[in-house]
């Protein structure tokens, strides 16, 4: 286990909300000693012990009802040094020591690159690891060079491109209730599921992440990764173990097996839409353009949807349906699996038997199915809902996966080719979307997104011309 971890951008909010806190539940769990080595790299003009004086006031802030000796444990672990990640010779300054040592670069997406160069040039320790947040890339094609530039770094199994959704327990309860249980694999397929939704819709707003949020919007942020890894989950077939080959085979295998969106499916069969002035939980939310560090002329969303469907002998003919949402009426995270109908009622006109929802709701955690069943009065149809809570996990996310780098098991991180392939499914929908071919729609802040697609009105009648005229597309646009 390495026990001397470097953090890139250890000032920022991902250190200050996540990693911090994830290190202080290690500690308290037992899987970290005083033999942790932590050191922060940031701009900040600090000293160490500035830095640790930050650490505290961070811990106190974010990091819930953990041990105070843990937190002081790891506060006085901290050291800091003033570094440019994109400078050899300050890298080598903060990854100098003794033993392999775990690089965490908690960075914009854009300083990737040049960070992984600069830590080729100053050389890593042998058995040395290399974490990554999402996105990994902006395209396919930067995710295929920063995938070449870690090969030279550091061997495959080395490199972490984490998704703390792989370890949230809702998200692991996806393959547990499947492959444990009897009664749901058989029909864990389209003969029986009509359509998957895989929905992260939130009340929260930017809340000050326009510097990151407005480079990449909805479909960057949680389409590409978080909300494949989901797809991924739920829809691949069941691995030989859960090793890190056998998982990571089968999810490639799912993004494999995604239908190819042609321009006129992307103007059929995705939305996007960006927030107007209004009110979240009876605070005054600004317009999405007039915020803070927002640049208008980038058009970026704050609401994005995808329908895509699977080309395999299980999923043919099931809707798979991605969408995230900033500013809406309310929270809703959950996996959503909907059953399809029963072929016969024998309970003549005594109501309607809604269809089977499995869901899989991830904050908060836990289970809830839809069922049908007999009300008060004989043949008459009530809908039933059986729900079921979990105990609250053992570590957070951020934890397991930080655990994970340590221990160097890959399992729950992405592999590369994955990484690129879930570019490759989302590819046609970023180039249809630069080329304005599906209008950039708005949606009040505290409503539930934007309006149907009936009530569509002169600035998408194009799009339904093109939907009526597939030989509009794509030349004459």
């Amino acid at each position: 286990m390495i026990n001397r971890l470097a953090v890139f951008g250890a000032t920022g909010d991902l250190a200050a909300r996540y990693l911090l806190p994830a290190l202080v539940a290690l500690r308290a769990a037992g899987h970290l000693g005083d033999q942790l080595q932590l050191t922060g790299a940031s701009r900040e003009d600090w000293s160490s012990e500035q830095y640790r004086e930050w650490v505290t006031v961070q811990l106190e802030r974010h990091g819930g009802p953990g041990p105070v000796d843990a937190r002081e444990a790891i506060a006085a672990s901290a050291r800091y040094l003033r570094a440019d990640v994109t400078d050899p010779a300050d890298v080598a300054a903060v990854i100098a020591g003794d033993g392999p040592i775990a690089v965490y670069l908690a960075l914009p997406p854009a300083l990737f690159p040049r960070a992984v160069t600069a830590l080729h040039a100053a050389g890593l320790p042998t058995g040395s690891r290399v974490v990554l947040e999402k996105p990994f890339g902006e395209d396919l094609a930067s995710a295929q060079e920063l995938n070449r530039l870690l090969a030279e770094l550091v061997p495959e199994q080395a490199v972490f491109r984490v998704d703390h959704f792989l370890a949230m327990t809702t998200v692991q309860n996806v393959l547990g209730s499947r492959l444990a249980n009897r009664v749901l694999e058989p029909i864990w397929n389209s003969t029986h599921i009509a359509e998957v939704e895989i929905i992260w819709d939130e009340t929260l707003a930017l809340e000050g992440r326009a510097g990151y949020y407005d480079h990449v919007g909805a479909l960057k942020d949680m389409v590409q990764n978080h909300l494949l890894q989901l797809l991924c989950l739920v829809a691949m077939e069941p691995p030989i173990t859960l090793g890190e080959r056998d998982l990571r085979d089968r999810k490639v295998d799912v993004l494999r097996s995604v239908r190819p969106l042609t321009e006129y499916d992307v103007v059929h069969r995705t939305r996007r839409a960006r927030y107007l002035p209004g009110k979240v939980a009876g605070h005054d939310i600004p317009a999405y353009a007039d915020e803070a560090g927002v640049s208008p002329q980038r058009r970026t969303e704050t609401y994005a949807e995808v329908e895509l469907e699977l080309d395999s002998w299980r999923w043919a003919g099931t809707v798979f349906r991605l969408r995230s949402g900033k500013a809406l009426e309310a929270d809703r995270k959950q996996v959503a699996v909907r059953f399809r109908a029963v072929p016969h009622l024998p309970f003549g006109h005594s109501g309607e038997a809604l269809p089977n929802v499995l869901r899989f709701n991830l904050e908060p955690e836990g289970l809830a199915l839809d069922l049908t069943g007999i009300g008060a009065h004989a043949h008459e149809l009530t809908p039933l809902s059986l729900t079921a809570g979990m105990e609250p996990p053992g570590l957070p996310a951020y934890g397991r996966l930080l655990l994970d780098v340590l221990r160097g098991d890959p399992a729950l991180s992405i592999r590369g080719d994955e990484a690129e392939e879930a570019w490759r499914v989302l590819e046609p929908v970023l180039s249809a979307w630069e080329k304005e071919l599906v209008p950039l729609e708005e949606y009040p802040a505290g409503s539930q997104g934007p309006p149907p697609r009936q009530q569509y009105t002169d600035g998408l009648r194009r799009r339904e011309d093109l939907l009526h005229d597939p030989a509009l597309l794509p030349e004459d646009i």
